[in-house]
């Protein structure tokens, strides 16, 4: 079984990760962003930083996506395909990617996801604007301050967009603005009893929890 979780900067993803990997005893992939020589450049100069960063976090991704289909189950910290649905699809539309950039990448990505298999059930964390900004602001990274409000926006109107159309595999999308799973328990089992359902068909028709 190979699961992943999807879902904007700040809305919780790593620590879920980590939650259900230690609910569960699945193995946890986690995003590379501490040891990640393209971040804090970037937010300091997304366009100069823009096809460097997206490259790398994609053959990161890559890497753990081969390294699942091997060792079974584990469940991963934001899916191959948020780079380029998302992610480098928001950057051209900003203007920030130029064109040329675009579809070299576009072209690397899809190449990728040819080879890799997709996540069996993919864990969407839906968040506003208020509860993303409250969760980066708590964890305190100085390469995060200067993230604008309109970036998260528009990354949440292209998650919304890419979601809609997913045909990949099973999908459970989880509202957290008003959900607690670290602090209440209650919370984080009502989720892990909707993974735990979907995970025994094969695909699984979208489930919302408030």
């Amino acid at each position: 079984m190979y699961i992943a979780i999807a879902g904007n900067i700040g809305c919780g993803k790593t620590t879920l990760t980590r939650l259900l990997s230690e609910r569960f005893g699945w193995r946890a992939l986690y995003e590379s962003t501490v040891n990640n020589p393209y971040l804090e450049d970037f937010y300091q100069d997304m366009e100069t930083w823009s096809l460097h960063l997206q490259t790398y976090f994609l053959n990161h991704r890559f890497e753990q996506v081969k390294d699942a289909t091997v060792d079974n189950p584990v469940i991963q910290d934001r899916s191959l395909y948020e780079g380029t649905y998302v992610f480098t699809e928001n950057l051209r539309r900003s203007g920030v990617l130029n064109q040329r950039d675009f579809e070299n990448y576009t072209a690397l990505s899809k190449l990728y996801e040819a080879k890799a298999n997709p996540p069996h059930l993919l864990i969407y964390l839906r968040a506003d604007i208020d509860k993303l900004q409250r969760n980066i602001e708590k964890r305190g990274r100085d390469y995060e301050k200067t993230i604008p409000t309109e970036y998260l926006q528009n990354l949440n109107d292209l998650y919304e967009e890419w979601i809609d159309g997913y045909d990949k595999g099973g999908l459970v999308v989880v509202d957290v603005n008003d959900v607690d799973f670290v602090s209440n328990e209650h919370d984080f089992e009502r989720i892990a009893s909707a993974i735990e359902s979907a995970m025994r068909i094969r695909k699984t028709p979208t489930g919302t929890l408030v």
